[in-house]
């Protein structure tokens, strides 16, 4: 396998996990490992979660989060801030643990914006990772750091959203 890339899907509009899980699934057809580590998604069940469960061991998520949390940095709880370094220590566990082909960061980039991860210990932790491993960075606001040392960036723009027409989030699309 050749060099592994850094991939980041950002923006205000839907579409960055989507993007990560259909490049995921792209990796787990091929035979692939994949992880996906979801860093602020609660624990509520969600269809990319039934559908991923039929694809272990090839594909898999883990939902590190505690749901949604504050986005100004000083209003962050202490559990949001000790959530964040568990959950950092454990995404670079396995990133190290050199077992997967790719690995997805959900929200990372919501992450080090809402002042929950340090940009400089996030971009020195994808510096030193295995070569071949791919890393996707999902998420609002990615640092320009972050857009920087990626070798790939989309940004996702919102024109129109159903929300602002009072519907709500629907299952199968939302979650």
């Amino acid at each position: 396998m050749g060099n592994g890339l850094i991939i980041v899907n950002t923006g205000n509009g839907k579409g960055k996990t989507t993007a990560a899980l259909g490049l995921g699934l792209r990796a787990a057809g091929h035979g692939m490992k994949v992880l996906m580590l979801q860093f602020i998604k609660g624990t509520w069940l969600t269809g990319e979660l039934c559908a991923v469960k039929r694809l272990e061991p090839n594909f898999k998520i883990v939902q590190l989060g505690q749901g949604f949390v504050k986005t100004l940095k000083r209003e962050q709880s202490e559990e949001a801030i000790e959530n964040a370094q568990i959950s950092w220590d454990y995404a670079k566990q396995e990133i190290f643990s050199d077992l997967y082909d790719t690995v997805i960061l959900d929200e990372l980039n919501n992450m080090i914006d809402y002042g929950l991860l340090n940009v400089d210990d996030v971009i020195s932790v994808l510096k030193e990772r295995p070569k071949r491993l791919n890393v996707i960075l999902t998420g609002r606001n990615a640092h320009d750091k972050i857009i920087e040392l990626a070798d790939m960036v989309t940004e996702m723009q919102e024109i129109k959203h159903p929300y602002k027409k009072g519907i709500k989030a629907q299952k199968g699309i939302e979650f």
